[in-house]
């Protein structure tokens, strides 16, 4: 009953910003309420603020006791849905399938797969010496295990 009235201003506070999404909303056994958010142009300190008041506001500690925790997804959290990999298109990932590991660019996405770049020095066909080659691959969604933006400084 409580996580049902929760997700619902959850909800509600998601559909006045359409720019945000959730991650993933948990409510313990202790009524912790933990919320991840993540933006199509990033999140910040005020946008979990909002969505955090959206819910707090709507609830009376008098009635249920409860913790509210609205976060982002951090800079190393692995990617999840497709919307996180259409904002990140451009960046470099590191993707892990059953298969391979793979850090290339983020070329594109789609919401079934996504597809990455990256340059390569492999042998020449004839002839000695190497000379650079860019190698494309199409990945499903299904077939990625985990994928992290990242970052360099």
């Amino acid at each position: 009953m409580f996580k049902d009235t929760v997700k619902a201003l959850l909800d509600g506070a998601l559909e006045k910003r359409p720019d945000l999404f959730l991650i993933s909303f948990t409510v313990g056994a202790d009524n912790h309420i933990k919320v991840v958010l993540d933006g199509d142009k990033g999140i910040s300190l005020k946008d979990c603020m909002d969505v955090s008041r959206g819910i707090e506001h709507n609830l009376d500690r008098e009635e249920i006791d409860f913790s509210l925790e609205v976060t982002s997804a951090g800079a190393t959290t692995p990617l999840e849905m497709p919307r996180q990999y259409k904002k990140n298109i451009g960046r470099n990932l590191k993707v892990r399938t059953q298969e391979e590991t793979i850090e290339a660019k983020l070329e594109a996405a789609s919401d079934q797969n996504i597809t990455l770049v990256w340059k390569v020095r492999e042998p020449k066909p004839i002839g000695k010496g190497k000379h650079t080659v860019q190698k494309e691959q199409v990945i499903d969604f299904s077939d990625i295990i985990e994928a992290k933006v990242v970052i360099k400084f």
